[in-house]
């Protein structure tokens, strides 16, 4: 009798496992797996384009909830087009929108606690208005005066936040993904050294064309090997920062990357925003289950405005196909019909809403424009505890620059002036 045919020795030879995949079954037909095997991953929708509720196992958030979280839409959108106007007037050196991505943002931060960790890219203006920045705080860090808490030191828009637990902004792409993944790991080791310590998440944002960096990779890796509490959101707006997607890759988004990694993955609808807002809650629940375990968000939305003040989409999209998506829908609107239905607001309150806050925001443009620039000594502190003699030595050498040429530098705007480096 072959060996084979005994039951206890099939049975042993179907079960054996490698280790590099162990859920795998042997198969005597030799055949690729191709991507079009497999259906796309679907795009969770829980409200209408007309803003009806279409998921009946979702709570509506209270309504008091609701107004504040489209207050904070349109502050975004209308601080948006001040500001891309002030560039354009050289009254500010650069500038990013958040337009069509209000909703992912504001959507996803409501359903974070205040202890939990945020790690931006750099079109989360919604996340930090959700969180409690300021007019204020945003309009001292674009025009980098005294006020600004990182002291006049990165470019515009590149914001952070100590007390609302938001790290600051950096520009090379992607770099804040595996930083997120290794902090979400701190917060894990501090909680099994002390458990009465809150549990708390990491939240990583980026866009699709982040995704196509290394650190994406390392980061979705080592996230799930190390059963991290981190929620990775990728704001999928369609065109990265010139090049449509259909350029960036040929699978199914960024979602099927996910379950590539062996990580829990939702992709949802990024105009709703309370589809993001469910999905966030549920991904912070599995984020903490079992110790920890990363969870990956992909919500899919369309970029209306440049990428930046430094481009100009029409080089490499119609116009037409821009004002169809202002139209069609974008997740203000469709919050602003949620609202609508049930008698929360109307046109007279949403005319009330945009001049307060066109006045508020310019109100605070202009205080800040105004404000001094930090005290030139301000470059070289908080580099080290105590200056070290280079430093020092450098300070020295600035001001002998300026005393021999005090016609070539204005130092007025600064707090201070020159005599700021020997204070």
């Amino acid at each position: 009798m072959d060996l084979l045919t005994l039951p206890e020795a099939r049975s042993s030879w179907e079960s054996v496992t490698f280790p590099g995949a162990v859920n795998s079954k042997f198969t005597s037909a030799l055949t690729f797996e191709h991507p079009s095997t497999y259906p796309a991953i679907p795009t969770y929708r829980c409200t209408s384009p007309d803003g009806h509720i279409i998921d009946a196992s979702v709570t509506p958030p209270p309504d008091a909830l609701a107004l504040s979280m489209y207050e904070n839409m349109l502050s975004v959108s209308i601080m948006d087009i001040i500001m891309f106007d002030a560039q354009r007037q050289g009254r500010l050196s650069f500038y990013m929108t958040s337009q069509g991505e209000e909703g992912t943002c504001v959507g996803s931060a409501s359903a974070l606690e205040k202890e939990d960790v945020v790690f931006s890219q750099y079109r989360e203006a919604g996340v930090f208005v959700q969180r409690g920045f300021t007019l204020e705080n945003f309009m001292s860090q674009l025009f980098a005066n005294r006020k600004d808490v990182g002291r006049g030191r990165n470019m515009p828009v590149h914001y952070g936040s100590r007390e609302l637990n938001i790290h600051t902004i950096s520009s090379p792409l992607a770099t804040q993904i595996p930083q997120a993944a290794g902090a979400a790991y701190a917060l894990k080791m501090q909680r099994l050294q002390n458990p009465e310590l809150p549990p708390r998440v990491v939240a990583c944002y980026f866009g699709e064309g982040a995704a196509s960096e290394g650190d994406f990779h390392a980061a979705l890796n080592i996230a799930a090997t190390r059963s991290c509490p981190v929620i990775f959101i990728c704001r999928n707006n369609g065109y990265a920062i010139s090049t449509p997607t259909l350029e960036q890759y040929r699978g199914d988004g960024i979602a099927s990357r996910g379950t590539g990694y062996g990580i829990d993955t939702i992709r949802v609808d990024g105009n709703d925003i309370w589809a993001v807002r469910e999905a966030t809650l549920k991904a912070r629940a599995l984020a903490l289950k079992d110790g920890g375990r990363p969870v990956l968000i992909e919500a899919m939305s369309y970029r209306i405005s440049h990428h930046s003040t430094s481009d100009d989409s029409f080089a490499y999209r119609a116009r037409v196909e821009v004002e169809d998506w202002k139209r069609r829908d974008n997740p203000i609107t469709r919050l602003r019909k949620y609202l609508e239905n049930k008698n929360l607001w109307n046109d007279e309150k949403e005319a009330a809403a945009r001049s307060r806050i066109r006045k508020e925001v310019l109100k605070a443009f202009g205080e800040a424009e105004k404000e001094l620039k930090p005290p030139l000594r301000a470059m070289f502190e908080d580099v080290y505890e105590e200056m070290t003699p280079e430093i020092r030595g450098q300070m020295a050498e600035l001001k002998e620059i300026l005393d021999a040429y005090p016609a070539e530098y204005d130092v007025g705007e600064f707090e201070g002036g020159k005599e700021s480096l020997v204070k």
